[in-house]
């Protein structure tokens, strides 16, 4: 089997009902592909038009309507609406070998008429999707969400693709004027740090889902490897910190060990040095393990000509945009200490520790502000992973 590259569109009803977090635990959960990249998207007409067009022409012999049902639904829905308001679409892209095939095993088909056994929900679709016909006219159909679209084979996705490429790479990372925006609401920054991407797991997805309950919207989200630079100094206010934290009851305990071992009384001025060497030693090898965690390497270990390139562990980015996101989703983490948080938060059900505590989120608007700067957020690598995929593609059938 070969190594593919394909995608899942999230629809926008999907987004709008907030069942971003349930699909994305089925489709990281059930397959060992890689997600490589995601974006959130809103379609130009024209894109819409064009994306419309492949879907129609991909008609299938056995369920001829099939295609023209998708077609229509993303002319009808992927573009803005009356009022200027536009709607977000969230691409998630997958590599992997027989990626189409395993996607599509995942999402699920659609049948040209509804099916009249129950739904197992055992895909995507089968938990998501609606498919209503008319009581009198079986042929004619009602209402119609697929919930998801992915492409059922790899050429399908290649030309799909193509068309994807250069609109990502030349579209805002965080989208605008979205359905339900108004005025006063505010942004905030969330990383789902690495432990949650180590092996295939539904955790992604959960937290996700349990961040919806704040109500906010999705506006941006990329998949992520922090520099060690970037590690760094994201979390430089950190360092300061734990020195004072940290610092003197290690300096204490020192003391106290010295004091035991040599059988001897020493001088309450002792602790004050020892709180200056082995206490500081000790409170920045705590940084550096965090920065070592973010990043995957340790930032003494790290020659300086590669402390800026992409580091080894995945992350999600992922911005929220409502009436006071920055407290509603700090709310729904919960504390820093997992120990401490209250039954029902994220870091309470999923975190370990203290620095493995699953996600961090932005604590003031001057916060968002800084760690948005600091993870580039701006940009977006989705577009060159597609391209990349492409003219390697391309290259390899000459």
């Amino acid at each position: 089997m070969a190594v593919e590259l394909s995608y899942v569109l999230i629809t926008p009803y999907s987004l709008m009902k907030s069942r971003t977090g349930g699909i994305i635990a089925r489709l990281l959960s059930r397959t060992d592909l890689d997600l490589v990249g995601a974006q959130v998207l809103t379609f130009t007409k024209e894109l819409a038009n064009q994306y419309a067009g492949s879907l129609e022409r991909s008609v299938s012999p056995s369920n001829p309507k099939t295609a023209k049902l998708l077609s229509d639904y993303v002319k009808e829905n992927f573009t803005e609406r009356e009022d200027g308001k536009r709607e977000r679409v969230m691409m998630l892209l997958f590599r992997g070998e027989d990626a189409c095939k395993k996607l599509y095993e995942i999402v699920g088909s659609l049948s040209g008429k509804p099916r009249k056994d129950s739904p197992t929900g055992e895909t995507i679709r089968d938990t998501y999707s609606d498919l209503v016909a008319d009581k009198d006219n079986p042929d004619k159909v009602r209402y119609f969400e697929p919930a998801v679209l992915t492409p059922p084979d790899f050429a399908s996705a290649v030309e799909r693709l193509k068309m994807f490429a250069d609109f990502t790479g030349k579209s805002k990372n965080i989208v605008e004027n979205v359905v339900g925006v108004e005025e006063g609401d505010e942004r905030t920054l969330v990383i789902l740090k690495p432990e949650n991407w180590r092996h295939p797991s539904t955790k992604p997805g959960n937290i996700i889902d349990m961040l919806s309950r704040t109500g906010l919207r999705l506006v941006g989200c990329k998949i992520y490897r922090m520099s060690v630079a970037e590690a760094l100094e994201f979390y430089g206010p950190v360092k300061e910190a734990l020195r004072k934290k940290l610092a003197p009851k290690i300096g204490e305990k020192a003391k106290e060990m010295l004091e035991k071992e040599f059988e001897i009384k020493m001088n309450p001025q002792v602790i004050e040095k020892l709180t200056e060497t082995v206490g500081f030693t000790f409170a920045d090898d705590q940084f550096s393990k965090i920065v070592e965690f973010m990043s995957g390497r340790r930032p003494d270990s790290c020659p300086v000509s590669e402390m800026s390139d992409p580091g080894l562990a995945k992350c999600m980015i992922l911005i929220y945009e409502g009436k006071e996101a920055i407290s509603k989703i700090r709310n729904v983490l919960g504390p820093t200490d997992p120990t401490k948080a209250p039954g029902g938060t994220v870091r309470r059900d999923f975190g370990h520790d203290v620095m493995v505590n699953t996600a961090h989120a932005s604590d003031a608007p001057e916060s968002v502000v800084r760690e948005m700067k600091i993870v580039k957020i701006d940009k977006n690598e989705l577009s060159s992973k597609i391209q990349d995929f492409i003219q390697k593609y391309e290259a390899a059938k000459q």
